[in-house]
């Protein structure tokens, strides 16, 4: 008799025999899903479930290692040679839950820290991710395939990362929901760093209760998210809204977050208008900068490190691998991040500290905290992102607005749940706290959702006519 693990994975695998196809999400199918399925059917049916995910299916983001799996980042460099023969923490939390790992998910490359002119959800290993619900639209970056996958019904959750908007863009553009946890919550040990002060592995799936039951399964600490995620907790909230720095980008996204202002006061919240940021300006995000390419050099040589096989050892050897396998690696864009990485200054040095220093002072204590504590905030809520532009392998991708750098720079949590379709294209809110506000973030996000649905359901789901 089959289980239900291996049936829920056989029905993916079906489907994603056709859709698969057209969208690019998965670049690796794990060959032992159907074994591992019912692996984890025995169990159950002699009363050794897990937990409440035991038996559910799961992709990881191709930048996060998998002992059974190749860990590539996207790059041909590291696609010949396994990762160490161990998963990463939080693959192993996964399936010490019980649950099966799919498959890997595709990403921009080096979850684009690569150029600046990259094209999101590119890979030379993985291809071009396509957003379901429009195949000449961006699926985002850099978690494109998770996604993607997830809106598409490929998996029902999945793990992207994120530095600077590498959850909440994909989460927006796909509409799925997305939690990008404090730093810190989730260990990044066995994940392809960016940055050690804003890269957050964290969960995606298409429902809010979803992504907290998946976040409690990866965070390295006894909290259980899911609890939060429970009808009634929005009445008192007190929810700030920085309309002044944080709307205005798109007039699809600003009109979806209006009506999602009118759901969450009639479920009880406070809204507290013009609570706004002071204005991060270019400064800013040049120290940002600085410090992701200062904090990858150094980070990516000791993960290098790790690998097994000829692969490059430093960030150099990179450069000259991509160089010498241009036709492939160099074939949409270039290099141009890197190079920086190469001529700036090292993590620790004073630069770097400095520009770190500024970041903080200017996300933390100078923003969120202060706003959040002059007026008595739960949280703020913002639009997230334009609905998804179309894609462009020519020119350098061109984002109105997003709602992603305070948090990431700060290193605090944002929860981002779909809203509604703009012209056939999914918009979202996000949802922003302070250092370890998950907990409250999934209360308001997750009444936020239950509102929407009993006023005008669930986001409609991607309807291309050749999808099953």
């Amino acid at each position: 008799m089959t289980g239900a693990a291996r049936e829920a994975v056989e029905r993916l695998l079906e489907r994603a025999s056709v859709v698969e196809p057209q969208i690019n999400a998965i670049c690796t199918v794990h060959p032992d899903a159907l074994e591992q399925a019912e692996r984890l059917d025995r169990e159950a049916a002699a009363g050794g479930a897990r937990g409440p995910l035991h038996g559910r299916a799961v992709l990881v983001k191709d930048n996060i290692d998998t002992h059974d799996l190749p860990t590539t980042a996207g790059s041909l460099a590291l696609a010949q040679a396994p990762p160490p023969g161990r998963d990463a923490p939080l693959v192993q939390r996964r399936r010490d839950a019980g649950m099966v790992i799919l498959g890997k998910a595709n990403l921009s490359e080096w979850a684009n820290i690569r150029d600046e002119s990259s094209t999101s959800g590119w890979s030379a290993y993985g291809g071009l991710t396509r957003n379901p619900y429009g195949l000449n639209r961006s699926a985002g970056g850099s978690s494109a395939g998770s996604g993607a996958a997830v809106a598409a019904g490929l998996a029902p959750f999945a793990v992207g990362t994120e530095t600077d908007g590498s959850i909440t863009c994909p989460a927006a553009f796909n509409g799925c929901v997305g939690i990008k946890p404090t730093v810190g919550t989730v260990p990044t040990s066995g994940v392809v760093p960016i940055s050690s002060s804003q890269d957050s592995p964290g969960p995606m799936a298409m429902t809010v209760r979803d992504a907290a039951s998946l976040l409690t399964v990866l965070a390295a600490n006894d909290r259980d998210y899911a609890a939060h995620a429970v009808r009634g907790r929005l009445a008192g909230k007190r929810i700030g809204v920085p309309r002044t720095t944080y709307w205005g980008y798109s007039p699809h996204a600003d009109a979806a977050a209006e009506r999602a202002l009118t759901l969450l006061a009639a479920e009880g919240a406070t809204i507290v208008d013009d609570t706004d940021l002071p204005v991060l300006g270019d400064e800013v995000g040049e120290d940002e900068l600085l410090v992701l390419l200062a904090e990858f050099r150094s980070a990516v040589e000791d993960y290098l490190a790790t690998r097994t096989g000829d692969v490059p050892r430093t960030l150099q050897d990179i450069v000259d691998f991509n160089r010498a396998h241009a036709e492939t690696e160099l074939a949409h864009f270039g290099q141009s991040l890197f190079e920086k990485a190469l001529a700036g200054p090292r993590a620790g040095s004073p630069e770097h500290l400095d520009a770190r220093s500024r970041g903080v002072g200017a996300t933390r204590s100078g923003g969120i905290d202060q706003v959040l504590r002059e007026h008595g905030l739960d949280a703020l809520v913002t639009p997230s992102y334009p609905p998804a532009h179309p894609i462009d392998l020519v020119n350098a991708e061109a984002f109105a607005g997003s709602c992603s750098s305070p948090a990431a720079i700060a290193g605090y949590p944002l929860v981002t749940v779909p809203s509604e379709l703009a012209a056939g294209l999914p918009v979202a809110v996000s949802f922003w706290g302070t250092a370890h506000s998950e907990g409250s973030l999934i209360e308001i996000a997750h009444g936020y959702e239950v509102a929407r649905d009993r006023s005008s359901g669930p986001l409609a789901a991607p309807t291309y006519p050749s999808f099953v």
